[in-house]
């Protein structure tokens, strides 16, 4: 399998389209792909979701139908989104995902392919999809391995990486992942990036993966909107600095969504189907972390966005 740039653009042109509006997951992968999409393709930012919550603007409010989701997978048939989680189950696929530009969708893998899911971040895809190299710094490759924890998945599953690396051709993947599975690297990650996160603010808490060499606990960062926009404004001053990407222009948050957030065994939603499931349990978003379990988000609206009727 080989995934084409050009007939991924052509069928998802929104894709390339400048000065599109969008939301961005609310934490460190979502504020990295907001700070290339807005110097790539000058986007702006216009809102966070966190699976719980959505941060919007009132622009993002008054063009509800055209914002792209970012490093998100939401079910409304008139969202688009790119994202990197399994949404699958066996042969089920929404029709809302339809409009979704995630490299699991393209590739035809379920559930049942978990330990065969794309390995990298949203960022990468992105970077990949637009072919935008990293530069040649230490601290620039860095910030971008940090996404999605990428840096440790090398580590931990070579074989999937190289299965992915060889379905998305032509890109520097040698330049980017040099000297990655090391134990130099692991010191290089905590003392350099994680020092600086810490430093910063950006820091929420420990991830599950462990670096084989040294024993380093991934960091997350899940940002709150509500408080956070000092540190939210930091790091892309801080990988504006380093990737040399513009930073986004923070957006004027208007209005906070509260939504239900669920976590259910797979196998319950397999005995009913997964979009009999979904109509009943009303879901807006969804991702399958594991083989065992769902998570999912409700609004209490199926085919409507919930910025149409704010629960706030």
């Amino acid at each position: 399998m080989i995934f084409n740039r050009k007939q991924i653009l052509s069928d998802y042109p929104w894709l390339a389209e400048r000065k599109q509006r969008f939301i961005i997951s609310a934490d460190y992968d979502g504020i990295i792909c907001a700070s290339l999409l807005h110097h790539v393709l000058g986007w702006k930012l216009e809102g966070y979701y966190n699976l719980n919550s959505i941060w919007v603007s009132d622009n993002a409010i008054k063009h509800k139908d055209d914002i792209i989701w970012v490093d998100l997978n939401i079910l409304p048939k008139q969202g688009r989104a790119i994202g990197g989680h399994i949404v699958s189950i066996q042969d089920e696929l929404p029709n809302g995902f339809q409009s979704s530009c995630n490299p699991n969708i393209l590739a035809g893998l379920t559930s049942q392919e978990f330990h065969s899911k794309f390995p990298f971040s949203t960022l990468i895809y992105l970077m990949w999809l637009h072919n935008i190299p990293v530069r040649n710094d230490l601290f620039a490759r860095l910030l971008v391995l940090q996404a999605d924890a990428t840096w440790l998945k090398i580590q931990h599953y070579p074989n999937n990486i190289n299965t992915w690396k060889s379905y998305l051709t032509d890109y520097s993947w040698e330049q980017l992942f040099q000297r990655t599975n090391s134990a130099l690297f692991d010191k290089r990650m905590d003392q350099f990036l994680y020092t600086k996160l810490k430093e910063l603010g950006a820091y929420s808490g420990k991830g599950k993966l462990t670096s084989t060499h040294s024993k380093i606990r991934s960091m997350q960062y899940q940002c709150n909107p509500d408080w956070d926009e000092d540190v939210i404004l930091a790091l892309f001053q801080l990988i504006g600095n380093h990737l040399k990407w513009t930073p986004p222009t923070l957006p004027k948050i208007s209005k906070r969504i509260d939504g239900i957030r669920n976590k259910v065994p797979l196998v319950e939603v397999k005995s009913v189907g997964l979009n009999e499931f979904i109509r009943t349990r009303k879901v807006f978003s969804y991702a399958i972390p594991s083989p065992r379990i769902l998570n999912y988000t409700s609004f209490g609206y199926v085919k409507k966005s919930p910025m149409k009727e704010p629960n706030v």
